[in-house]
């Protein structure tokens, strides 16, 4: 093969990915049986094995949920943890400085960052916390008050997502996507000539199910581009998980209230604690925000008669993890400052992994990149797998070659098409590889 991409190029596809995400019979105890340690074996392990988005909300507290941390596996991606846990790749990526997005160690232990300081928003209908990336919807349940939880992509610094309240005007299963001129013009820069309109299927972006906001022109929508979700990915309009999208939709009538905010420091209680939690803002940071709250930490060192240790909440800001952090007991000996996260253990099965199936010899393939680092070929291979909708590509290695081949396709049309996805998308001249006629 006398097609070479230069290793080079890997060093820019994190931030072109970015960009084109913006243009998926047993035995059982009798209850009366169960002993106190068996029962709290059987309740570990609900646990550990059931990925929640539903969580009660105790009277006077603000903070839902636990950390979580998992051992990785041999070919895992941080997309396909953050999609099985319910978590957005912004908050895994965050929590977990320093650990390859694309090509992680088998056997690193990483946090899942499962806890959540709720917005300071009117507990009613969704609550969408941009800085976060995060969606919140309240429920009222007798006297108790239920939270659905899910990541969210959001607009990019160039198209922000709104700010304010609004409402659900109106709900669309399989809907038609009506491409906006601007988007029309953005896709015309790189060569790709988009329609007037998309039909329902998976080449539509608006996935599965549409919530038409009030606001004209913005959404809350699946995707087909998964990977995007817990990214400034979007033209302004929220995106979830096809499966979360879905929940959603079954869950929310219209007419339902819409507030959107953009908190990025967010302080909560929950057991006597006081927990602050951060995230990374952008080149321009909202000083009214952390004027907030810094107010409200005076307030409580005010209250409290005791004096905050500053220290750690220059840490925390500074770190800007995305997790709640115990900084303050309102009455000592009130609660657990600290506490490492629950280890669970690794499902084996990731929910909405893409699936590679086998090359096929009579099939056409494409050959995407020959490079001499065995890493930095799995990286694009990965890159190029969890594109929207997947071009399946693998690792094919011999004598100190690495190279990416994409495929199979059914025929040339469908290797043309994601020739050209790969160029427009990642920059990268795929070459096309014949299928070889079987005797």
């Amino acid at each position: 093969m006398d097609h070479i991409i230069k290793q080079s190029i890997t060093l820019r596809l994190i931030a072109l990915f970015v960009v084109i995400l913006v243009l998926n019979g047993c035995a059982m105890k009798s209850a009366m049986k169960i002993g106190h340690d068996d029962y709290q074996s059987v309740q570990k392990q609900l646990e550990e094995y059931s990925e929640r988005s539903e969580y009660s909300v105790a009277k006077g507290d603000d903070v839902i949920g636990r950390l979580r941390s998992i051992s990785l596996a041999k070919g895992d991606t941080l997309p396909d943890i953050a999609r099985h846990f319910n978590l957005g790749l912004n908050a895994v990526s965050a929590a977990n400085p320093g650990v390859d997005i694309w090509v992680p160690e088998a056997g690193q232990r990483i946090m899942l960052p499962l806890s959540f300081v709720l917005p300071d928003a009117p507990r009613k209908g969704i609550v969408i916390n941009l800085a976060a990336m995060r969606l919140f919807q309240f429920k009222e349940d007798g006297d108790s008050l239920l939270v659905l939880t899910y990541p969210v992509g959001v607009g990019t610094e160039e198209r922000p997502s709104p700010r304010g309240q609004m409402f659900v005007e109106r709900k669309v299963a399989r809907p038609t996507w009506h491409v906006p001129a601007s988007i029309a013009k953005d896709h015309r820069k790189k060569g790709d000539i988009l329609p007037a309109k998309v039909l329902p299927g998976p080449q539509n972006p608006l996935g599965e199910y549409a919530l038409y906001l009030s606001l004209p022109s913005y959404l809350i929508h699946g995707t087909n581009k998964p990977a995007s979700i817990g990214l400034r990915a979007t033209n302004g309009c929220i995106r979830l998980y096809p499966e979360d999208v879905k929940k959603l939709y079954e869950n929310t009538p219209v007419k339902t209230a819409v507030h959107m905010v953009d908190q990025p420091y967010l302080l909560g209680q929950s057991n006597g604690v006081v927990y602050l939690e951060a995230h990374a803002q952008l080149e321009n940071p909202d000083t009214a925000e952390f004027d907030k709250m810094y107010a409200k930490l005076k307030k409580i060192e005010k209250e409290s008669g005791r004096t905050l240790d500053w220290s750690k909440v220059k840490n925390v800001l500074a770190e800007a993890r995305g997790i709640p952090v115990p900084i303050f007991e309102l009455t000592q000996g009130s609660g657990e400052l600290a506490a490492e996260p629950g280890e669970i253990k690794h499902p084996g099965e990731l929910n909405g992994r893409p699936e590679i199936p086998k090359l096929k010899i009579d099939a056409w393939s494409v050959l995407a990149a020959d490079l001499p680092d065995e890493i930095e070929a799995e990286r694009l291979s990965a890159i190029i797998n969890h594109q929207g909708p997947q071009i399946p590509a693998r690792v094919l290695s011999k004598n100190g070659s690495h190279r990416v081949v994409a495929g199979p396709f059914k025929d040339i049309n469908e290797a043309r098409d994601a020739i050209k996805r790969l160029k427009i998308d990642l920059e990268i001249d795929g070459k096309l590889i014949e299928p070889v006629k079987k005797i």
